[in-house]
């Protein structure tokens, strides 16, 4: 039996599929490797996980990893693929799966909403009936902290209520944990919900703070402070995050509910100015920082509470975040040599 993780090429995606197959799973990825950003970097990933970049350009075919073989495949395909996706879950043996797949971004989702509605709507109903038909054990998915929106409260706790998110992608993701509610509900399909926390680390998305403050302290750019620097988030190490993930997708389910919500994060908040000090401080130069207002669909502070994931799964994030800036730096400086 296999772990399907879609979002295979994304940066989650593939250090779970690494991890996973390191332990000794065996594992398929997915990704369509949309042009949200470079492919150049998703592609770089998968040949990380030994997948040959030619053969994974082609949909709906199988790719076995020439580094991870018998343990490690890949597909390129479309979650919204009313037609493949089904048969890729004939045609293979899979018995636990961790979504990943979605369009991200909550500045690009005020300008392209059809986009997400596709991807993290119909293509996540797919899913969860390819789950619902093939008996699948678990699955486990990506939520986001964006579906707390405009919350005061903090830390964020899954105890809070969730109905007034300020962004498209927020109420996509929000959507994504009604209808596993609905699953688990109705076909008893253990569903486990992850609202993601500011992630960073090596093999980071371009359209994060890290990146574009990293890749333009380089070349010598001004970097964009939105909130003139009065913003603060749960950076979360991403092999933090991926130890979870890890965890709850392969541990027990005795004694907790068929359907939970769980905040991963780094269970504390970092002041923005703070984080783009420590990038300084890694690169040894200067930002020239260009102070902006705050953008549609973003929130000041972010903070998760984790207590919960701590209690059932042993989750403890422990990654500095100067440890955490000076390993992407690291990464950066290589790759883009």
């Amino acid at each position: 039996m296999k772990i399907l993780v879609t979002g295979a090429a994304g940066f989650i995606g593939y250090h779970l599929c690494e991890k996973l197959v390191k332990e000794g799973y065996e594992v398929i990825g997915l990704d369509n490797i949309n042009d949200y950003y470079d492919v150049n970097l998703k592609f770089g990933r998968l040949e990380q996980l030994g997948i040959d970049r030619e053969k994974a350009t082609h949909f709906n075919e199988i790719v076995e990893s020439s580094l991870y073989a018998g343990k490690f495949s890949f597909v390129r395909m479309n979650l919204e693929d009313r037609e493949a996706l089904p048969k890729l879950f004939k045609k293979v043996a899979i018995g636990k799966v961790c979504n990943l797949a979605a369009q991200a971004g909550v500045r690009y989702s005020i300008e392209n909403p059809e986009t997400y509605i596709d991807s993290n709507i119909v293509g996540y109903l797919n899913l969860l009936e390819c789950c619902r038909h093939h008996k699948i054990a678990h699955l486990v998915y990506a939520s986001s902290s964006s579906v707390y929106g405009l919350n005061e409260k903090i830390p964020f706790s899954t105890n809070d209520t969730v109905d007034h998110p300020i962004s498209l992608y927020a109420a996509s993701k929000k959507s994504n944990e009604l209808m596993a509610h609905t699953y688990s509900h109705l076909f008893d399909i253990p569903t486990t919900g992850l609202r993601f926390f500011t992630v960073y680390g090596p093999w980071g998305r371009p359209d994060m703070a890290l990146f574009l403050f990293t890749d333009a302290i380089a070349k010598g750019e001004p970097i964009k402070v939105f909130n003139h620097g009065k913003m603060e988030r749960d950076f979360t190490y991403v092999d933090d995050i991926v130890e979870g993930v890890y965890r709850i997708l392969t541990g027990t389910l005795d004694n907790r509910p068929k359907y939970k919500v769980y905040n991963i994060g780094n269970n504390n908040s970092v002041k923005l100015m703070d984080f783009i000090e420590a990038i300084e401080n890694s690169m040894g130069k200067k930002a020239k920082k260009n102070m902006m207002d705050i953008q549609p669909g973003d929130v000041e502070r972010t903070w998760a509470d984790v207590t919960d994931l701590m209690e059932d799964y042993g989750y403890k994030p422990d990654t500095r975040v100067s440890t955490g800036i000076e390993n992407f730096v690291k990464w950066y400086q290589e790759y883009y040599s």
